[in-house]
Order: structure tokens, then C-alpha cells, then sequence
């Protein structure tokens, strides 16, 4: 698996048989929407229909799929801004060989026991960090970070100024203070290793392309 940052919570996983953009919701954010006809798209929440992305197939609930030998399991949540007892998001959990990812969205930050449980055991965790009311903030995404125990985590979501978000977004070196977590060196495309999974929790910054 490949994995590259594209603004907003928008992260495109490159496999061998297939390219998966998750949140390409980039149009309502005043960008260019990059999902190809041939890509998957995948949503944690719905956008406005002018913003949906045109692709070979949109992944949109809760559920079990299978794509070019991707395993995909959509797991209901309460989003950020839901009121008690709604679930209007979506957490995906990725499986390809021997990688296992969660993507998180914008979710309320308190995993229940059975969410927690249907993710399972995770490699990478991918959150959006920006906060302000309307996704999590550092203190939300350690919360569930801890509540997860991922061995990598890969943040999205925060301040762009090239992007009109509805919230403005904290920027990312205050988050980072707030989640007292060193980064590695941050890359255009990250490509785990072995030797990336080190003792406790490690955090990769993704260059926006």
C-alpha cells in the first residue's frame, strides 16, 4: 500500500490492482476533485451531490466489500456533530496482504466497546486532527488513538489555506503539540516498511501533493 495527502481529509491507497481515494470531498472545499473513472471512491460521509466523485464504484455505508483483493468493512459511527444515538458516518478498516487500516472521518471521539472490537487490531490510523468543533481535535484524536492502538498514525484535516473549509482548521504544528508526539520526517508518499513499526505509536506527516 501506497498512501498519498491530498487536503481535507481526502488520502489516496495505491495498491497493486486498484487506486482508492477516500474523501475526495475537495469540490465543496474549493479544490479539484482527483478521483479518476477508474478509481474507488470511498466516502466516510456523504457530501453534497455537485461534490461526489465520478468512479468506477462509490462506497458510501456500512457493509462488507471486496475490490481487487482489498477487504473493506464500513463500520457505523455518530459523527463529530451528531446528536446522541445518530450515526451518520462511516469508519473503514482496510485489509490488503498483511496491512491493516482505519480510516477514522469526522467522528464524535468515543469509540463503544463494539466498534472498537469490529476494528480490531490496526497498522495505520488515519485522523483528521483539525478540531475547532467540527472533526477532532488533538485531544479527541489521542483519545481515540489510545483507544486504538495503531502502530502508525497519519493526520488530516487541518489548517490549509489553499482550502474554504466550513471550520477553520487548527494548524498542524499546534496539534501536534497537543498529541506530544515527534513526527518522522514528512514525505510526499509513504510506503510502510517493517522498520517503520517501531515500539509505541509513531506518527508520519504526509507532504499535501
Amino acid at each position: 500500500m501506497e498512501f498519498q495527502y491530498y487536503g481535507g481529509n481526502c488520502i489516496k491507497i495505491t495498491t497493486k490492482n486498484a487506486v482508492f481515494v477516500v474523501d475526495d470531498t475537495l469540490k465543496s472545499l474549493g479544490a479539484k476533485s482527483i478521483t479518476k473513472p477508474e478509481n474507488v471512491a470511498v466516502l466516510t460521509v456523504l457530501p453534497d451531490v455537485a461534490a461526489m466523485p465520478e468512479a468506477r464504484l462509490v462506497i458510501t455505508d456500512p457493509g462488507e466489500y471486496e475490490v481487487s483483493e482489498v477487504s473493506i468493512f464500513g463500520i457505523a459511527a455518530r459523527a463529530h456533530m451528531d446528536e446522541a444515538g445518530k450515526k451518520s458516518a462511516t469508519i473503514y478498516k482496510f485489509l490488503y496482504d498483511d496491512t491493516r487500516v482505519c480510516v477514522l472521518g469526522h467522528v464524535y471521539p468515543d469509540l463503544t466497546e463494539d466498534q472498537l472490537e469490529e476494528i480490531g487490531t490496526i497498522d495505520i490510523l488515519i485522523v483528521p486532527v483539525g478540531g475547532n468543533g467540527y472533526t477532532l481535535d488533538g485531544v479527541g484524536a489521542l483519545h481515540i488513538i489510545k483507544q486504538i492502538e495503531p502502530k502508525l498514525v497519519i493526520p488530516t484535516h487541518y489548517d490549509d489555506k489553499t482550502l474554504k473549509y466550513e471550520v477553520p482548521q487548527q494548524p498542524l504544528a499546534d496539534v501536534l503539540r497537543g498529541l506530544s508526539m515527534e513526527p518522522k520526517e514528512a514525505v510526499a508518499k509513504f510506503k510502510p516498511k517493517p522498520a517503520d513499526y517501531g515500539e509505541g505509536v509513531q506518527l508520519v506527516v504526509l507532504e499535501k501533493q
